[in-house]
């Protein structure tokens, strides 16, 4: 269990309507703020308590200094801290390599449910790598950039081809780009070598795999691989790209997610 001290964005639902509680998980090189834009405000209107965490060495979490040395079973160790403080099995609502932590953790304790959004699939991110290197190399040159805030119109062009929307405005994806942050390079060499290590039993519970039409890093082409083994409901997002949550078409996919939402079973 980790002891490290986590942030957690907190909102509670503006009409309690004994909805579960939704638990949102961010992806690699990012922070929990990524769900407050646009989801968190939209399902706490539709009933629903949120919570956002920061996992370790990610936005205002301890963990900074020694994040690279932090690995994936550390984040689920952080899921396991914010759950045990909620009174009933969450909805986990994870984006990428947060859908890695997500499943992982869903081995360990019962859930509601989960919705896994553009999933890093089980064969790992080292296609995706090759993908990218071939098709806009300069990405790997940028990324840095971008991290480090010393983004210029160049950065700004390759980051909104790799993870935004077409439709995605670039003053938009300027607003966007302070949200990364460095990611620990134990978590992402295990998103290449060990992405899903141990699961080969997979408890029965309501799963979504959800992506978008023009996801440049995980095509919509792959969500089957992690939608079959969790007997999961498949939905692409028309025109999204990978940042789900952030692109125009933000809000169809917060739309799709909650009628999913409304076919589990009610909270006790």
């Amino acid at each position: 269990m980790s002891s490290r001290q986590l942030y957690v964005h907190r909102y509670p639902a503006a009409h309690p309507e004994g909805r579960p509680t939704l638990l949102f998980v961010h992806g690699a090189y990012s922070d929990g703020r990524l769900w407050v834009e646009h989801f968190i405000p939209w399902f706490r209107e539709a009933g629903y308590t949120c919570l956002a965490v920061d996992l370790s060495g990610h936005g205002r979490s301890e963990g900074r200094d020694d994040l690279d040395s932090l690995g994936l079973d550390d984040y689920v160790d952080d899921v396991a801290q914010v759950v045990a403080t909620l009174r009933a099995p969450p909805v986990l609502i994870a984006h990428s390599m947060g859908s890695l932590v997500a499943q992982r953790y869903a081995q360990r304790a019962p859930l509601a449910g989960m919705a896994l959004l553009a999933p890093v699939p089980p064969t790992g991110t080292g296609g995706s790598a090759g993908r990218l290197a071939l098709m806009l190399p300069e990405f790997f040159e940028e990324l840095p950039r971008a991290i480090a805030g010393s983004a210029g119109p160049r950065t700004l062009e390759v980051m909104a081809r790799v993870y935004f929307s077409p439709e995605m405005p670039a003053r938009e994806t300027a607003h966007y780009l302070p949200l990364l942050q460095a990611e620990s390079e134990r978590a992402v060499l295990e998103m290449v070598t060990l992405p899903l290590r141990g699961l080969s039993c997979r408890p029965r519970l309501p799963v979504l795999v959800m992506g978008g039409s023009q996801d440049a890093v995980f095509p919509a082409s792959m969500l089957c691989f992690t939608a079959l083994p969790w007997r999961a409901q498949q939905d692409v997002v028309s025109g999204a790209g990978h940042m789900l949550m952030l692109d125009p078409q933000w809000e169809d996919a917060a739309t799709r997610i909650a009628a999913w939402l409304e076919t589990l079973p009610a909270a006790t």
